[in-house]
């Protein structure tokens, strides 16, 4: 009995083994399933090295490159001929792509003027190193203008108020200019982008007074209100006659002690020091 049980014990092992050995068989020979097609990439133009606003983009200024998958930018070009000739509107960055938004028709060809919003004016002004933030005014920084004016020839009626806050840097650059004596010497052009009644309050400060520009965080959009300052609020803290200092009365020397004392219901003083005899 147990020999038969045992020699089916083998039977089944072996019909097992032989049905293990078909199912890898049919595995291996079968043909390998065809991998899904992946989506095709598209050629896109990207920006060939940096390129800065109001730039006529050339086309050695631009490449074409593969970009994977189906989600396309919208305004992207796909041909350098859809780019070559333009004017830019914004700065581009190496490999960056080149975006219909970006780039200005090609009647409106390049420089200074594409870059300025509508409705928007640009205004150049001079100022020396000192008044330009000592070369920290650059494209797309944001300053303050501070006007500083003398009305008639009364010195004392010197202001300077801020007329301008956040306003946005287009150019800064610089130039000759001679002297009086005929010495030739730097004057820094700023150019601000500002809107129309900006544009007179700068240019009014700039022919009758003197302008300053404060450097700002380009993040900090905050407008704080300011009632400007006179040469005579700056003197009246430091100038104004302090109060005389009331003289303490000065400690007696060896001043009089008493001392009070009890004895059979007797009260006695004991003075020591000046007239007090001891």
């Amino acid at each position: 009995m147990n020999t038969s049980r045992h020699w089916w014990m083998l039977f089944g092992a072996a019909v097992s083994g032989l049905l293990a050995g078909y199912v890898a068989l049919v595995y291996v020979s079968a043909e390998p399933a065809p991998l899904q097609a992946a989506t095709p990439s598209r050629v896109i133009v990207v920006a060939a090295r940096d390129l800065p606003a109001g730039a006529i983009v050339t086309r050695e200024d631009v490449e074409t490159v593969a970009w994977p998958g189906s989600a396309i930018p919208e305004g992207i070009a796909q041909q350098a001929g859809d780019v070559v000739g333009r004017g830019l509107i914004v700065e581009v960055r190496k490999n960056e792509p080149l975006l219909a938004w970006k780039l200005a028709e090609k009647e409106a060809g390049g420089g200074l003027s594409i870059t300025i919003p509508e409705g928007m004016r640009a205004v150049s002004v001079e100022v020396d190193e000192v008044v330009g933030v000592a070369g920290f005014v650059l494209p797309g920084t944001r300053v303050d203008v501070l006007a500083t004016v003398m009305p008639g020839s009364d010195r004392s009626q010197t202001t300077t108020r801020t007329i301008l806050q956040n306003v946005r840097a287009l150019a800064a650059d610089q130039r000759y200019q001679q002297e009086i004596q005929g010495e030739p010497q730097y004057v820094t052009v700023v150019t601000l982008l500002v809107d129309p009644d900006q544009a007179e309050a700068l240019t009014l400060a700039a022919t009758e007074g003197r302008i300053q520009l404060a450097l700002r965080n380009t993040l900090d959009a905050e407008e704080v209100a300011t009632s400007g300052r006179r040469i005579r609020s700056l003197l009246t803290a430091s100038s104004a006659p302090r109060a005389a200092a009331t003289p303490r009365p000065a400690a007696p020397v060896n001043p009089e002690r008493v001392i009070e004392s009890y004895e059979g219901g007797q009260r006695t003083l004991l003075r020591f020091g000046p007239g007090g005899g001891r």
